[in-house]
């Protein structure tokens, strides 16, 4: 299949086109700024399925709006028709093609086309009225304000909050790109369609959250990015971290017995470190009230050591790197490890709270078989 993607060069194209190449029997047709009339119809001739993303957003004139948005669209379906096909095509409008602005209106003037186009041939069209889209490969001082806020704050450049109680209505790149992806599969029907999930936040609030990304890995914390907006305006930060600062260091601990790294420490689910230990070394000999803790032996051998508080039972285990298990330290009971093996021991350790130095709960005592 011949899939045409005008403006191809641009953020939403840039990341259509990714997810497009991982599939297989599609040939992609990229259409440009450089991109001739000519080569533009011939794309057109051989193309079984167009996503018209091109447009005019930030011109010099007023009149490049209607230039790149509603002109550019009347050609293309102007010659779809005249060559008799009935290639089914997505649209990318705005929610501004409601507003009464030239850019609303170009944009409106394209839908209008493109409507024209079904009505005539028949041809399955999707029209996407978008809200401000954000995430990777979107362009700082263009695109939209997410772009510009985490390409700033990520390289301590300031930024500018004229309201912070405006409404920003944002959708997710790799959410639209997933719902283009259903047109193009046949999942979805042909008319106006609706991208979800649209998330509204106020612009002072948005201007923080990507604040605290920076401020917070300084912290070794992390918000809580794994589902919703927050891991997508997280990731969308993230892809605009300049290249030095790709890495970071964080804080060793050595002492006679080995090494102490804090990794990660997140607000609600704990934190991440390792320890290492030298030939003989015993590290833990403590308990905790409520805390608990998770091992995992990355290299070596380890012997552990459990003993009931009260009753005094006494539970031991040895655990290897060549056979990964997750070793619990269980609440009222005394723990240590010690590290049987030849060379260095290397333990991966998460605990379900961030530790705090003022309340540490971690009690020394000594285990008595």
């Amino acid at each position: 299949m011949n899939i045409l993607i005008t403006g191809a060069d641009g953020f939403v194209a840039s990341n259509l086109r990714i997810h497009i190449s991982q599939k297989k029997n599609y040939e992609l047709l990229l259409h440009t700024k450089k991109t001739t009339e000519r080569e533009l119809f011939h794309f057109l001739e051989t193309a079984d399925f167009i996503f018209h993303l091109a447009g005019v957003n930030r011109p010099i004139s007023e009149n490049e709006f209607f230039i790149g948005n509603a002109d550019l669209t009347k050609k293309i379906v102007t010659h779809l028709e005249s060559l008799n096909k009935k290639t089914p095509i997505v649209f990318s409008s705005s929610i501004q093609a409601l507003l009464a602005n030239s850019y609303g209106i170009s944009k409106k003037q394209g839908e209008d086309s493109i409507l024209a186009y079904r009505e005539k041939t028949g041809a399955s069209v999707y029209i996407y009225r978008l809200p401000n889209v954000f995430g990777k490969f979107s362009k700082p001082n263009y695109n939209s304000v997410v772009a510009t806020f985490c390409h700033n704050i990520a390289r301590s450049l300031p930024i500018v909050v004229n309201d912070r109680e405006k409404e920003l209505n944002l959708c997710y790149i790799d959410d639209l790109i997933a719902s283009f992806l259903d047109t193009l599969d046949g999942k979805i029907s042909s008319g106006y369609i609706d991208v979800t999930p649209v998330y509204t936040i106020k612009l002072g609030e948005l201007a923080d959250l990507i604040k605290s990304f920076k401020e917070n890995r300084e912290k070794l914390l992390i918000e809580n990015v794994g589902q919703g907006f927050t891991r997508a305006i997280y990731s969308t930060y993230i892809s605009f971290l300049p290249i030095t600062s790709f890495n970071y260091s964080i804080p060793k601990y050595e002492d006679p017995r080995g090494s102490f790294v804090e990794m990660l420490k997140t607000k609600e689910a704990g934190q991440f470190s390792f320890f290492s230990a030298l030939p003989g070394v015993t590290r833990g000999r403590h308990y905790h009230h409520t805390k608990t803790e998770k091992f995992l032996i990355i290299r070596g051998k380890a012997q552990f050591r459990f003993q009931h508080l009260i009753t005094k039972e006494y539970y031991e285990l040895v655990v290897t790197d060549e056979n990964p298990t997750i070793v619990d330290t269980i609440p009222g009971w005394t723990h240590d490890i010690t590290n049987i093996g030849e060379n260095e021991l290397i333990v991966m350790l998460w605990a379900n709270e961030v530790f705090n130095r003022e309340l540490p709960d971690t009690i020394s005592a000594e285990i008595k078989k």
